[in-house]
């Protein structure tokens, strides 16, 4: 009986970890494995890095005003940051500062980004539910039509918002390059492997006829033992002048003369 106990090595575990994490790559190569997990140790420390440069900002911020990290802290409480805003500065304050004339230019400022960012967000958001119903209309045809199950689609659907938010964020990964490739040259792959197919298919075809040719296809061969040549007929009953016809031969052969031919 198999031993469910069996402890599986680290490698084994890490090899399964991989295989998990990239189920379309091949990790039998060694080079191809190790060079994964290099990758991944890279963008490991890359996150890392970016991770620790955000934290020391926000601490400085905090640390220059620590009035900002009570407004942060009430934010994530799910408070109002507005109303967090006025409990921690006071009203007074606020007013006080958007009527200063020396911050009133970079006030207007702040307000024109500000606007102009809700407009923009706003023909998005106008743009997003107009097409939306029509794509979603595309997919679901296209997936009736391919035979492509609901499951299939929602994984789909969540692999590209991934991708796209990490663009947005301006991580761009290798696999996912990779993935854009393939599926750019997939037609072409296809193709090209039909075409090598048939090809395939024809040489196999023509080296079996030449091999059959060479084993003996049913062709009598000409002058052959098996045969009498091309051309050649059964031999007529001469009587008694057979009795003379040794080794075939001509009857002049046979009377010692010559055949003159006449022109």
């Amino acid at each position: 009986m198999p031993d469910n106990n069996t402890v599986k090595s680290k490698r084994d575990m890490t090899m399964e970890r991989m295989k998990a994490k990239y189920p379309e790559r091949n990790f039998d190569d060694d080079e191809a494995f190790f060079g994964q997990i290099n990758d991944d140790y890279d963008d490991y420390d890359k996150r890392l890095a970016e991770s620790q440069s955000r934290e020391e900002s926000f601490s400085n911020m905090f640390t220059s005003n620590p009035k900002s990290a009570r407004l942060m802290m009430e934010w994530k409480n799910g408070n109002d940051p507005v109303v967090a805003l006025i409990r921690i500065y006071g009203k007074e304050d606020i007013l006080s500062a958007i009527e200063d004339p020396e911050k009133l230019e970079a006030i207007e400022t702040a307000n024109k980004e500000f606007a102009e960012r809700v407009a923009k967000n706003d023909e998005y958001d106008a743009q997003y539910e107009k097409n939306l119903p029509a794509s979603l209309q595309a997919i679901e045809d296209w997936a009736s039509k391919s035979g492509v199950s609901d499951d299939d689609i929602d994984n789909a659907v969540t692999a590209l918002s991934k991708l796209c938010g990490d663009f947005i964020l301006g991580k761009i990964a290798p696999e996912s390059i990779e993935m854009i490739l393939k599926a750019q040259n997939y037609d072409s792959d296809i193709e090209q492997a039909q075409m090598e197919g048939e090809v395939a298919g024809r040489n196999a075809k023509i080296e079996e006829k030449l091999r059959k040719g060479k084993q003996g296809d049913g062709t009598v061969a000409l002058n052959g033992k098996n045969g009498q040549g091309v051309g050649s007929c059964p031999k007529r009953d001469l009587g008694a002048l057979d009795r003379y016809d040794s080794g075939r031969r001509s009857i002049f052969e046979r009377g010692g003369e010559k055949r003159i031919q006449r022109r």
